[in-house]
């Protein structure tokens, strides 16, 4: 299925990548906030496809353009136990603080939020915590 939104014309450029965070406030009379605000907040987003549709915009200076979107895959970490292929995990980020471990970004991955749920698609490989911690590596849609 194809997913067509807006995004600001200095944004615009086929294989970026973004998170949606939800509808502005300054949009809430707009006529095109229907298709600007049709996907879902807190997923990560790759512009596959530029069209050549150009509106103005009150909040993008350049004004908007029309785009078609595909959800990207999100790597994170989950307990061992959690990770089975093809089930529903509430994603719990680590309250530890390592900012500068190697696996940070997988224990509080861009796109996630605290206690969502998520899809596994894929299992990876075990991730070496240095608080020992037993988990894994998995894609997640």
């Amino acid at each position: 299925m194809v997913l067509v939104t807006l995004i600001g014309e200095r944004q615009v450029k086929e294989g970026n990548e973004f998170v949606y965070t939800g509808p502005l406030s300054e949009c809430k009379d707009c006529r095109l906030k229907g298709v600007c605000f049709n996907l879902e907040e807190g997923k990560r987003y790759r512009i596959s496809s530029v069209r050549r549709l150009h509106h103005s915009c009150r909040v993008h200076e350049d004004g908007v353009r029309v785009v078609e979107v595909e959800t990207v895959p999100v790597d994170a970490v989950v307990s061992v136990k959690s990770a089975v292929e093809g089930s529903t995990v509430t994603l719990e980020f680590p309250k530890c603080g390592e900012i500068g471990c190697e696996h940070y970004r997988l224990c509080h991955p861009l796109g996630l939020k605290d206690r969502q749920k998520a899809t596994i698609i894929e299992v990876k490989e075990k991730v070496k915590c240095p608080r020992k911690r037993p988990l894994k590596w998995v894609r997640l849609a």
